[in-house]
């Protein structure tokens, strides 16, 4: 008996320690993932970010150029906006996800932008991730007069200062969103919410 407990006793070492390497890989497996999926997200986030930042700057900058329909364009098309502004906003998101920008960093596209993070919290091993966002107008401008609606009596005009009549500024037709028509009055100036005038998602 004491001879079989003897042989016993190797083989119980043994499993033991099979079972502490397993679970030693197996946790590193699991933490190598974890810190890949950390890197990953930070990255979706920044990328996003940046895009979020540059669709609200065109709304803004187009908000400004509201009563000018002939400076539209660089808006409607999604053109007009601050790279470096944007990238600052990825950066602070990579920042919050414990990443920073690695190799080419923030990288401003035709349509959007590529971010590229390292993540930064104290793991063994940092792991690197890259996202692109993109930003995809929703409106087309196409500029038209506005048609007299017969039915209703035509408002005098009011003189200017030289004496000649000012004719009262009708709507600004010709910018559907989403396939609706938005009318821009200019007496009150409105545009569709940022996310009505541009999608922006996560591109493969």
């Amino acid at each position: 008996m004491r001879t079989d407990k003897g042989q016993a006793f190797p083989v119980y070492i043994a499993v033991v320690a099979g079972l502490l390497f397993l679970a030693f890989a197996y946790f590193a497996v699991g933490q190598a993932a974890f810190t890949r999926n950390s890197a990953q997200t930070a990255a979706d986030a920044a990328a996003l970010a940046a895009a979020q930042d540059a669709r609200d700057q065109l709304r803004d900058g187009w908000l400004g150029v509201i009563l000018a329909p002939d400076q539209w364009a660089r808006f409607v098309e999604g053109e007009a906006y601050v790279d470096a502004s944007a990238c600052e906003k990825a950066a602070d998101f990579a920042s919050r996800n414990e990443a920073g920008f690695t190799g080419p960093g923030c990288e401003p596209l035709d349509d959007g932008f590529r971010v590229t993070v390292r993540t930064t919290g104290g793991e063994p091993k940092p792991a690197r991730a890259s996202a692109v966002a993109v930003i995809e107008p929703r409106c087309r401008f196409v500029a038209q007069a506005p048609t007299p609606d017969p039915s209703t009596s035509t408002p005098s005009p009011s003189a200017s200062p030289s004496g000649e009549p000012e004719e009262e500024p009708g709507p600004i037709l010709g910018l559907t969103c989403n396939g609706e028509p938005w009318e821009v009055d200019p007496e009150d100036p409105r545009l569709p919410s940022a996310a009505d005038l541009f999608t922006v998602r996560l591109s493969n």
